[in-house]
C-alpha cells in the first residue's frame, strides 16, 4: 500500500509540472503594466441646493489600472493570448466590480484573432482606434460625451474575430456574446395584490427595488446578448470607420447603437469628427400594469445608466428612446512635452411621448497635457454642458441643474 501511495504521489507532482516546464521550453512573454492617475476636480451646481462640489478622483485624464498581459509562442506565426485588467480607484484604493473588468484568452494566427471573455466592445474600439477626442489619451475620464453612446464600452461573455490585412491599412471585428439567462423572469413575477392605493403603492415599491438589483447587476459584468462588428482604413495619416452594434436588454429590447467617424492627422495637429447613434425598440403597451410594462421599465433603468451620469457627460433620458451625437475636435502638439486639444459634442434626444425629454445638450472641454518624461505627465482640463428643451431633461434627478461646468487637474503616471 505504502509503495501504492508513493507511485501515485510521484505522478501527480509530475502531471502538475510537466506545463510548467512545457511553458518554460516555448517563447513566452509575461508584461505586468498600469497606469495610477489622480485629480483634484471642482464641478458647479452640485447637490439639492446647486451648490460646487471639489473632490478628488481615482481618475481624471485616465482610469487608475493595472494588468497583465500573457503571450506564448505557438509556432507557424501562431500564439496564444490572455489579458486581465482590473480598474481601481486612486483616491481611496478600492476596486471595480467585477474585479478584472477585462478578462480574455485566445489565440493569433495568420488568419486573424479570436478571444472569448469579457472583452472592449466594438463601439469602443472602432472609436478609439479611429477618432478619438485626443492623440496621447483617447478620452478624459472625468469627462467623455462619446462613451454614452457606446453601450457600456464593455462586454461580458463575448466571443469576437478581429481581422486585418498584412500592412494593417484595414482592420475589422466581429462580436458576438450570450445572454446566459441575464432576463426579466424575477420582474415578471412581480404583480399587485389588489387595486387599493395600498396595494398599488407597494408593487410599485417592490418593483422599483427589483428592478433597480437587477440594473445593477447587469451594469456590473452582468451578460447581454450583442452582436455587431467594424470595419477602419487608415492610411498617409488619415483614418475613417464605422461600426454597429445590436444590444438585446434583459426585458427584450433591442439597443441598435451605429457610430461613423474619422481623424487626420499632420505635423503636430490632430483633427476628428464623428457621429453616434442609438435607438432602442420598446415594445408598447397601453396597461401601466402589463408584463411588458414592467419589462420596459426594467429595460430603461439599464438603458438610463449608459445614457446618463457624469463621466460619461451625460443627461437624463427620461422615455426618450433615441440619442444622437455628433462630435469635433482638434489637438496640437506644442512642443515634444505640451500637447493641447478642444472637442465639442452636440447631443440630441427624441422619442419622447410626452416631448418632455426631448432635446439637445451642448458639451465642451479642452485640455492641455504636459510630460515630465515618457510616463509621468500632468494635465489640467476645463469643460462645460448646457441643456435645452423639455422640462424633463437635466443633468441629474438631485440637482436638477441643466448646465455644469468643472475644472480638473491631475498627475498620472504609467509603468
Amino acid at each position: 500500500m505504502a509503495s501504492f501511495v508513493k507511485k501515485t504521489l510521484a505522478l501527480a507532482v509530475l502531471a502538475a509540472s510537466a506545463p510548467v516546464l512545457y511553458a518554460q521550453t516555448s517563447a513566452s512573454k509575461v508584461e505586468l503594466w498600469g497606469i495610477v492617475d489622480a485629480a483634484v476636480r471642482h464641478t458647479n451646481n452640485e447637490g439639492p441646493g446647486q451648490d460646487g462640489k471639489t473632490q478628488l478622483l481615482g481618475g481624471g485624464m485616465s482610469q487608475s489600472r493595472w494588468g497583465i498581459n500573457v503571450e506564448e509562442d505557438l509556432g507557424g506565426g501562431s500564439k496564444a493570448l490572455v489579458v486581465l485588467e482590473n480598474r481601481l480607484n486612486a483616491d481611496d484604493g478600492s476596486v471595480s466590480t467585477p474585479f478584472f473588468q477585462l478578462a480574455h484568452v485566445g489565440l493569433q494566427g495568420p488568419y486573424g484573432r479570436i478571444t472569448a471573455g469579457r472583452q472592449w466592445n466594438v463601439l469602443f474600439d472602432v472609436v478609439t482606434s479611429t477618432y478619438a477626442s485626443f492623440p496621447y489619451s483617447p478620452y478624459m475620464e472625468a469627462y467623455k460625451p462619446e462613451l454614452g453612446m457606446a453601450m457600456g464600452a464593455r462586454t461580458s461573455n463575448a466571443l469576437k474575430y478581429t481581422f486585418a490585412t498584412p500592412d494593417r491599412s484595414f482592420v475589422g471585428s466581429l462580436q458576438y456574446s450570450f445572454d446566459e439567462r441575464n432576463d426579466s423572469r424575477a420582474i415578471d413575477a412581480i404583480t399587485p395584490t389588489g387595486t387599493t392605493p395600498e396595494a398599488l403603492n407597494a408593487y410599485a415599491n417592490a418593483l422599483r427595488n427589483a428592478i433597480g438589483a437587477q440594473a445593477a447587476n447587469t451594469l456590473q459584468g452582468g451578460a447581454l446578448k450583442t452582436m455587431g462588428g467594424y470595419l477602419r482604413y487608415g492610411a498617409s495619416g488619415a483614418a475613417i470607420g464605422a461600426g454597429y452594434l445590436r444590444t438585446t436588454l434583459p426585458g427584450g429590447t433591442d439597443v441598435d447603437a451605429y457610430t461613423l467617424g474619422g481623424s487626420y492627422r499632420t505635423g503636430p495637429w490632430y483633427f476628428s469628427t464623428g457621429y453616434g447613434l442609438n435607438k432602442a425598440k420598446f415594445t408598447t403597451t397601453a396597461n401601466p400594469l402589463s408584463v411588458q410594462a414592467r419589462r420596459n421599465a426594467l429595460d430603461s433603468a439599464i438603458l438610463g445608466q449608459f445614457w446618463s451620469g457624469q463621466t460619461n457627460g451625460g443627461f437624463q433620458p427620461g422615455d426618450a428612446n433615441k440619442r444622437q451625437l455628433f462630435k469635433i475636435g482638434v489637438g496640437y502638439q506644442a512642443t515634444s512635452q505640451l500637447n493641447v486639444g478642444m472637442h465639442y459634442f452636440r447631443g440630441k434626444q427624441s422619442g419622447s411621448t410626452t416631448g418632455t425629454s426631448n432635446g439637445t445638450a451642448n458639451f465642451y472641454v479642452a485640455v492641455a497635457d504636459y510630460a515630465f518624461s515618457k510616463r509621468t505627465d500632468a494635465y489640467f482640463g476645463v469643460d462645460h454642458t448646457s441643456i435645452s428643451g423639455g422640462s424633463a431633461i437635466e443633468l441629474d434627478p438631485v440637482s436638477h441643474a441643466r448646465s455644469r461646468s468643472g475644472i480638473t487637474l491631475g498627475l498620472r503616471h504609467r509603468f
